[in-house]
């Protein structure tokens, strides 16, 4: 619910709860001191439960995942005029903060069949948006020590129905255990010409 509000996904909000509780506390403990009862009493109610809701949120905080490379003007126009509904949605979901949960994509991982267990789960460690043959790709690089490439690819037609309509997927392992995986939109001029050909 709170990662609905737009900005609240881009800064750390058990941070904020932190910093507000321990203020509203110290201004507490302060005003107790100097025996200033409704003081006291308001900076003691709302700061110690601010504060220790800070601490549960820091304890289940899922960071967003790095940018590994800057966004071009180019890429930008791409993704406004290609870019499915999916696509944001992913880039979205894994740039930003996020409470209680143990991994970005987990639910997307599990329907492709690429998370039988907790300790098996790819790790999303980056992501960048670029283009392939003129066309918006959303790249997504993957830690995956126990899920081989061969595994990756044997899913790639179901990656590109799930990640769908219009796009095209492809795995590449340009590491040892780093998983590439490249959402590449399929403009419909470009599926036109496919068709001809």
């Amino acid at each position: 619910m709170l990662e609905k509000i737009p900005f609240l996904g881009k800064v750390p909000f058990a941070l904020l709860l932190l910093i507000a509780g321990g203020i509203l506390t110290l201004i507490g403990t302060i005003a107790f001191v100097m025996n200033y009862a409704a003081l006291n009493m308001a900076g003691f109610f709302y700061g110690i439960p601010m504060f220790l809701g800070g601490i549960a949120f820091k304890i289940t905080e899922l960071k967003p995942v790095p940018i590994t490379q800057p966004l071009t003007a180019e890429v930008e126009a791409l993704r406004e005029s290609q870019a499915n509904d999916t696509q944001k949605k992913i880039f979205e979901e894994v740039t930003r903060y996020r409470y209680g949960e143990r991994a970005h994509l987990i639910a997307a991982l599990k329907f492709l069949g690429l998370s039988p267990t907790d300790e098996e789960r790819p790790e999303i460690v980056g992501i960048y948006e670029t283009a392939v043959d003129g066309a918006y790709a959303l790249i997504l690089g993957f830690d995956s020590p126990m899920i081989k490439l061969q595994q990756w690819q044997g899913k790639q037609e179901k990656m590109s129905k799930f990640f769908g309509p219009d796009v095209r997927v492809e795995v590449a392992e340009p590491e040892e255990e780093l998983i590439k995986v490249s959402i590449i939109s399929t403009p419909k001029s470009q599926q036109t010409e496919a068709i001809a050909a």
